[in-house]
């Protein structure tokens, strides 16, 4: 039940009142970080609403077991009159109240109980499951719109740069210094680069739909989110291979989900077992039976009757209904432990994995930032020495496709070592800690 307290970490915050959020048409006119993303679609979402509303299912379930421990109390009312001999008999009236406990059962009632528990605590990692699964899905669809956005604004310096190659070689053509084709390469390279532009705003505007599809708003709305900090991913951000492994085995939903579904499965193995034991019950009744109506109100009434005993029952033949119920339960509960034991197996590759992932995603964005540096100079030495009759324009041209290749790697990369890094949460069940980090820019 510990568990279930983690579940209010992703019930939306203050930041949007739940009847208000819900009811939004437009998306608010804000600049929204990652937290109020993720509280924003938390509140929309149907899929997260499916998932609580199971687990209210389950809540609801979990508290009439409860009702095993009670006494159970039937009242009755009849009326009814005799057909005898061609001729109709006079009304009797008739009413009873009668009422039984469970007093011993060798353990069944609790086996059951057990089981229900077991099945809820599952059904609330169900939940757990969905909304992190949901969270992650929303946080690959910011970065990807951040992504899409650095990308516009590569293409934009990209096109800046060869509109000035394009003025440069008119002039220099102008002057007599360079030859046509120089002026015909120049803007073959800017009719390109401002189709890369058009392709890199059709990126955004699907990557933008997509992030508010996931919120519940139409994707031809706009909205405006927060960039993230620009460094981060060294080396103590890091925890080792063997510390997120007992991070998972804690935390991941799906772990805690099939231990509880293997507790779940031995209670009903109990169960079945003791179902075959004696029960004893105490039971008592009252009824009242007259042909005068009046007479159930009467302190005189001699129609009164009631009882009160002890009942003890035992099946003693079931048509082999018990026994193969007890292999049934021995099966599903053996069919529980084989599946923990594979969902533990593929939650520790999913750790390693992602683990493994993170560690590429930093090398891979250092690598980045050391080709767009050198990029970045290369073009502008290019560009320099073209202008002095130098370097030849398919050099520069050379320069800029380098400068541009760079500067998408170089975003792809760093988008995609936060996603790396949320993957690592997720991994290990603990993707609130990953907006935390993500907030605190």
């Amino acid at each position: 039940m510990k568990k279930l307290l983690i579940l209010c970490g992703f019930l939306p915050s203050l930041a949007f009142a739940a009847d208000d959020c819900a009811s939004m048409r437009t998306v608010p006119d804000k600049i929204f970080t990652i937290s109020e993303v993720v509280d924003l679609g938390l509140c929309r979402n149907p899929q997260t609403a499916s998932a609580y509303a199971s687990l209210r299912a389950a809540h609801f379930d979990k508290n009439a077991a409860y009702s095993a421990y009670l006494p159970s109390v039937n009242a009755g009312l009849n009326a009814g009159r005799n057909y005898q001999n061609e001729a109709w008999g006079d009304w009797s009236y008739g009413a009873s109240l009668s009422a039984s406990y469970l007093l011993f059962d060798f353990g069944k009632r609790s086996s059951d109980m057990a089981a229900t528990l077991a099945t809820y605590r599952a059904t609330g990692f169900d939940y757990d499951e969905t909304v992190q699964n949901y969270v992650y899905g929303l946080i690959g669809a910011y970065y990807g719109l951040l992504n899409a956005d650095a990308d516009v604004k590569s293409a934009e310096s990209a096109q800046s740069v060869a509109q000035t190659a394009h003025d440069t070689a008119k002039k220099k053509y102008s002057a007599g210094a360079v030859a046509r084709a120089d002026v015909l390469k120049a803007e073959t390279t800017l009719a390109s680069r401002d189709l890369d532009l058009e392709r890199a705003k059709n990126n955004r505007e699907i990557a933008k739909g997509k992030l508010l599809t996931q919120l519940a708003f139409p994707a031809d709305q706009e909205i405006t989110i927060a960039d993230m900090e620009s460094t981060f991913g060294s080396d103590t951000d890091m925890k080792s291979i063997d510390e997120l492994v007992a991070i998972a085995q804690k935390q991941r939903p799906d772990l805690l989900r099939a231990n509880a579904r293997k507790d779940a499965a031995w209670n009903r193995r109990n169960s079945a077992f003791l179902k075959n034991l004696p029960s004893i019950s105490l039971s008592g009744s009252l009824g009242w039976n007259d042909d005068k109506l009046d007479n159930i109100f009467s302190p005189d009434s001699q129609q009164i009757n009631g009882s009160i005993g002890i009942r003890a029952s035992m099946p003693i033949f079931a048509g082999f209904a018990n026994l193969y119920g007890v292999r049934s339960a021995t099966a599903s509960y053996e069919s529980a432990k084989e599946q923990e034991r594979n969902t533990v197996n593929n939650a520790m590759l999913d750790v390693f994995t992602a683990y493994q992932n993170y560690k590429t995603a930093r090398t891979v964005l250092t690598q980045t930032e050391t080709l767009l540096k050198s990029a970045t100079e290369s073009e502008r030495v290019t560009g320099g020495m073209y202008k002095v009759g130098r370097a030849t324009m398919l050099d520069w041209q050379t320069s800029q496709s380098e400068l541009l290749t760079a500067q998408k790697q170089n975003n792809a990369a760093k988008y995609d070592l936060y996603i790396k890094r949320a993957a690592v949460a997720l991994a290990i069940g603990d993707i609130k800690v990953e907006l935390e980090k993500g907030g605190n820019k």
